[in-house]
């Protein structure tokens, strides 16, 4: 008998389409991307699921959250193109915690099912659902976590007298000036300085994020 999946609207589909992703860092390092869809492959024929394509990203490191067949099948599902998504392990497909939850919200909205072989976690399960639930309030931690540490980093440099936000750069007005008057365009002035040219009329503009050395009235 084949497997049914519980759409959101509560209708049940029994000729589920699967789609599989699989993903491998290097192409000259022995890793082969079959021995991920082999097995996925024989998973959804045991679940009785008709695999609807394979998506495979050779060569690309995890830490990438945009990958060519990654987008490709992300695309599919917003046109619900299959029913469920089936990778052999949580690093295959996302980068991070937050990557993973916001491509399972993702599907979630889309009334797709996510299946993790090696972490045996099935969104249509109570269990799947519950590890979920338990993926967002860690992502949510570990956002209130970067936060605070930023607020208590910027806290800590103002108690040490520490200047924040961008540094002040130097430049010699008096040879932007005298470069002006011998007729010098700004971005000839910029390319000498060694600055850029907003910096270059920026300190022409006597503005307080410069530090001009010698400044004085300039042409």
């Amino acid at each position: 008998m084949a497997s049914k999946i519980v759409r959101q609207d509560g209708s049940v589909s029994t000729n589920v389409r699967a789609a599989i992703y699989a993903r491998v860092s290097t192409l000259n390092g022995g890793q082969d991307p079959t021995l991920q869809t082999r097995e996925l492959k024989e998973y959804c024929q045991r679940r009785g699921w008709q695999v609807f394509d394979c998506y495979v990203d050779n060569g690309f490191s995890g830490k990438k959250d945009s990958r060519p067949q990654l987008n490709r099948m992300m695309q599919d599902a917003h046109e619900r193109r299959f029913d469920v998504v089936v990778v052999w392990r949580f690093d295959r497909f996302a980068r991070s915690v937050s990557h993973l939850l916001r491509a399972l919200e993702n599907f979630n909205a889309l009334g797709i099912q996510f299946v993790s072989l090696s972490e045996q976690v099935d969104t249509s399960t109570p269990t799947g659902k519950m590890v979920f639930t338990v993926l967002g309030a860690v992502a949510e931690l570990e956002r209130n976590l970067i936060v605070e540490r930023v607020r208590a980093g910027l806290r800590h440099a103002r108690a040490k007298g520490k200047r924040l936000g961008r540094p002040r750069k130097s430049i010699d007005a008096a040879e932007v000036r005298s470069l002006r008057a011998a007729g010098e365009s700004w971005r000839t002035i910029a390319r000498k300085t060694g600055v850029s040219v907003g910096t270059v009329f920026a300190a022409a503009q006597g503005r307080q994020d410069i530090t001009c050395i010698n400044l004085a009235a300039v042409d």
